[in-house]
């Protein structure tokens, strides 16, 4: 979701964390033998470029594009 919400390729979220885009095809499909480093790499890339990974409350698990950071609830 972090990708999308960015509107990168595989390519560019690949370059941004310092990682093949078969690594990041793999992780995204298949999502077996997750390795801790491989995670922090995209973390810090998504975060980096704006992305807000929510982990509490009823939309635990989402994320917040750099777009919609500042809006406020209605």
């Amino acid at each position: 979701m972090a990708r999308a919400a960015l509107q990168w390729s595989v390519e560019e979220a690949a370059e941004a964390a310092g990682l093949s885009y078969r690594t990041i095809l793999r992780f995204e499909k298949e999502q077996r033998d997750i390795q801790v480093e491989l995670i922090a790499n995209l973390r810090r890339a998504y975060e980096g470029a704006g992305v807000r990974f929510i982990e509490k409350g009823a939309d635990a698990g989402g994320v917040v594009p750099p777009a919609l950071r500042g809006l406020r609830p209605n």
